[in-house]
């Protein structure tokens, strides 16, 4: 075999040590990079909790109305009962049922 160098071997020999040599530039722009990101994540990290709260929030507001409608269908159930009704119509506005003799049948 001869005595061929690769690549790597000569540029070691010619005193390039294999890496490529960093800009200060590109460094900076790296850290600039890093920071933004890390801004990003802490920026969206508050968002999301914000909206967190406000949905909990909104949660909570759903289950008090949903508590109200419940309590408003049984008040309605209450005030709208064929009992109730009746005992209005009878005691109230002295209504009552008219007699046989009374009642007309309709044909058409």
């Amino acid at each position: 075999m001869p005595a061929q160098l690769s690549i790597m071997d000569q540029r070691r020999a010619a005193g390039e040590g294999g890496a490529a040599a960093v800009s200060p530039l590109s460094v900076a722009a790296l850290v600039a990079l890093i920071l933004g990101s890390a801004l990003a994540v802490i920026q969206s990290s508050h968002e999301c909790r914000k909206l967190y709260t406000v949905l909990q929030q909104l949660e909570a507001d759903q289950w008090h109305l949903q508590e109200d409608y419940g309590r408003l269908l049984l008040e309605q159930s209450t005030w709208a009962s064929h009992y109730r009704v009746e005992r209005v119509a009878t005691r109230e506005l002295n209504m009552q049922a008219p007699l046989l003799t009374e009642r007309k049948v309709v044909t058409p």
